[in-house]
């Protein structure tokens, strides 16, 4: 994650061991060596049903080339994140997208794909690392999200991460729950917690 320093995510980069450590995971840049539970997670028709896109149907050879292509030329307002736990497992990933510095905002994403790894406080760890070091390394002031409507238990971990919901929409037949946080209520929320 290699930013200019003219811009507002100039600091948003892991810290100087390279990684962004949480309770119990860690966030690394994404590597090639991602690639297999990468394609293995897209091609998952119970975590493609999660994130309301079709199941990846593209021969691996190809899905190589385009995840070697993007490595090399990531997308400016794009950062894809690895989720590993501390000895080094990699078990999902979240993605910082659709970065609009003017609006001084972005979009998160987050999938545990490891199956064994759900349900048990990993997706909140990700999500209150994301934001906190987001809020105390860059200037934006805005993290929102969508999820769908029926998933209940993204929204229940979102809603303990400090996110609200603002708004519904419908898109591609599916609805979504939009929720958002931003650095004045995180600052809140953390300075309310008198554990840490």
């Amino acid at each position: 994650m290699i930013f200019r320093k003219s811009t507002k995510l100039a600091a948003f980069k892991p810290l100087r061991d390279g990684k962004i450590k949480g309770k119990n995971i860690r966030l690394r840049e994404k590597k090639l060596f991602d690639v297999h539970n990468d394609y293995a997670w897209q091609s998952d028709p119970e975590l493609s049903r999660f994130d309301a896109v079709p199941v990846l149907d593209l021969p691996f050879a190809v899905y190589l080339l385009d995840y070697t292509a993007e490595m090399k030329k990531p997308r400016r307002n794009r950062f894809p994140i690895a989720i590993e736990t501390f000895d080094g497992k990699h078990i999902g990933n979240c993605t910082c997208y659709d970065i609009d510095e003017k609006k001084s905002e972005t979009q998160l994403g987050i999938m545990i794909g490891d199956p064994s790894y759900r349900d048990k406080g990993y997706g909140q760890d990700v999500v209150n690392t994301v934001i906190d070091h987001v809020f105390r390394t860059t200037s934006l002031n805005r993290i929102y999200l969508k999820t769908l409507d029926w998933n209940k238990r993204a929204q229940k971990c979102f809603t303990k991460c400090g996110f609200t919901p603002y708004g519904e929409m419908e898109r591609d037949g599916f609805s979504f729950v939009l929720m958002e946080i931003d650095r004045e209520r995180s600052e809140k929320g953390r300075s309310g917690n008198t554990g840490g």
